[in-house]
């Protein structure tokens, strides 16, 4: 068994260092805790604003089939969001028919609110839309 010495400089921690693991825990954790929330955050928003994006160019791709409406549009978005993520954010999903770059077209919006994941700050507001190329009403000609 090894004697250490009595002098401090050369001995095992003493009493004064005591708890000193602990403090130094809940510093490191005072920084760190809100940086993780903060990248969980980001990932959280980044998957919402793409799936809101898919739904959204889905649904309009449905609604400019020829035999649908931008309504029909608007219902298969919100089908798909509500099966992807979660209903709130399916509240607030409008269509129309509009012209692109003088292509007619179908665009859906979809507006969202991702809630903070901490106890304090603001939501993130979403708003993205999609688009589908209207197709045309093909007649056959007469023989």
């Amino acid at each position: 068994m090894k004697r250490w010495p009595r002098s401090r400089a050369d001995g095992p921690p003493t009493g004064a260092e005591d708890g000193a693991a602990v403090v130094d825990f809940v510093l490191v954790s005072l920084l760190l805790v809100p940086l993780v929330l903060g990248l969980v955050q980001v990932g959280l928003v980044l998957h919402v604003r793409n799936t809101l994006t898919a739904a959204a160019t889905e649904g309009a791709r449905y609604g400019a089939t020829v035999d649908r409406t931008p309504a029909d549009g608007v219902a298969r978005t919100r089908a798909q969001v509500r099966g992807a993520i979660a209903d709130r954010f399916a509240r607030d999903v409008s269509a129309r028919r509009t012209t692109t770059d003088g292509v007619p077209t179908v665009e859906v919006r979809v507006r969202a609110v991702v809630p903070p994941l901490g106890l304090w700050g603001p939501g993130v507001a979403l708003d993205v839309e999609g688009h589908g190329v209207q197709e045309p009403l093909v007649t056959e000609p007469a023989p």
